[in-house]
């Protein structure tokens, strides 16, 4: 196998967007096709999605000796099937990260939570959509009245820690962010007991 470079790692390259023209505007996200001499050298267009960029909530009770982590079932019509999920949503205007994932975590399961951390910040799928996405950890929970969306169908339950990482492995959560956080949690061996 050929020895590849050693280049010094930069926190932001420098490309040069030689045009850019927005194809696509929605409510939720838009779409631009943009022309760009990237620093490798290489001069191609790109189409790129852009959004606000979204929070998710890793909510966990820890009242029992294991951790158990609250998940969302819901169909998800762009994989056309129902997946479990970390509860999550886009940051609407006006809002910071912190405040939108307290009202997501209203919104879509009634809980509400005494303490909020956050612990990844990460990019759902760069190589053509420029959304980040901060997963917070959420604990002293509370429970309450969910307030849905009118399209959204949610069902909610908490699930043991070790549950959570044997869905993971066996595939029956799919979903990138839940992977990450459930993964994620799954490391924290300060996290084990109650508080």
């Amino acid at each position: 196998m050929p020895k590849l470079p050693r280049s010094k790692p930069r926190s932001k390259a420098n490309a040069r967007v030689i045009s850019s023209r927005t194809v696509y505007r929605g409510p939720a996200f838009w779409v631009s096709s943009d022309e760009v001499l990237e620093p490798t050298g290489v001069r191609v267009r790109r189409d790129i999605v852009h959004h606000s960029g979204s929070i998710v909530v890793l909510a966990i009770d820890e009242t029992k000796p294991e951790p158990s982590i609250l998940l969302e079932r819901q169909y998800r019509h762009a994989a056309r099937q129902f997946m479990w999920e970390l509860p999550a949503g886009r940051i609407d205007k006006g809002e910071n990260e912190l405040t939108a994932a307290k009202r997501e975590l209203l919104e879509e399961t009634g809980y509400s939570a005494a303490r909020w951390k956050r612990v990844l910040n990460f990019y759902a799928s760069p190589g053509f959509v420029a959304e980040t996405m901060s997963i917070f950890l959420a604990r002293g929970l509370r429970a309450g009245i969910a307030q849905p969306e009118a399209d959204e169908v949610i069902a909610v339950r908490f699930v043991p820690l070790r549950q959570a990482v044997r869905m993971v492995m066996n595939r029956t959560v799919k979903d990138a962010k839940t992977i990450s956080g459930v993964l994620w949690l799954s490391h924290q061996s300060n996290l084990r007991k109650p508080r």
